[in-house]
């Protein structure tokens, strides 16, 4: 193979990864936060929390570290995380984690955040 035909195939992959990278923000249905049974009434309240927030909630043993929820998420639902955020719920704390399945079906699960356990699918 030539180097223009590399770069060719190079450019396809790249082009195929970005399309994957972007298939769950295309794929995801508008009410998915109904999972987290968000209301618009306090958006402070269920918002989901910053890279330093999270931190703070997982070493202080808060809430458990994202690869316990994506153990529970795995068993499930086999495939890619995608997306994982932690978000407040009006019960504590859960994690929304957006997963890309071997058959390409996105699924939005969302995980119990301190108990570790699966709360909803969509």
């Amino acid at each position: 193979m030539g180097i223009a035909e590399r770069a060719s195939v190079t450019a396809v992959i790249a082009v195929a990864a970005a399309a994957l990278l972007a298939l769950p923000f295309a794929l995801a249905p508008a009410g998915a936060e109904e999972a987290l049974h968000l209301t618009h009434a306090d958006p402070a309240q269920h918002a989901c929390l910053n890279q330093k927030e999270r931190r703070a909630l997982v070493e202080n043993g808060t809430v458990l570290r994202l690869a316990a929820a994506m153990h529970a998420v795995r068993s499930h639902i086999p495939g890619t995380l995608v997306r994982a955020r932690l978000c407040r719920r009006p019960d504590g704390f859960a994690y929304v984690l957006t997963v890309l399945a071997h058959d390409g079906k996105v699924t939005r699960v969302v995980v119990d955040a301190v108990k570790g356990t699966l709360v909803g699918e969509r």
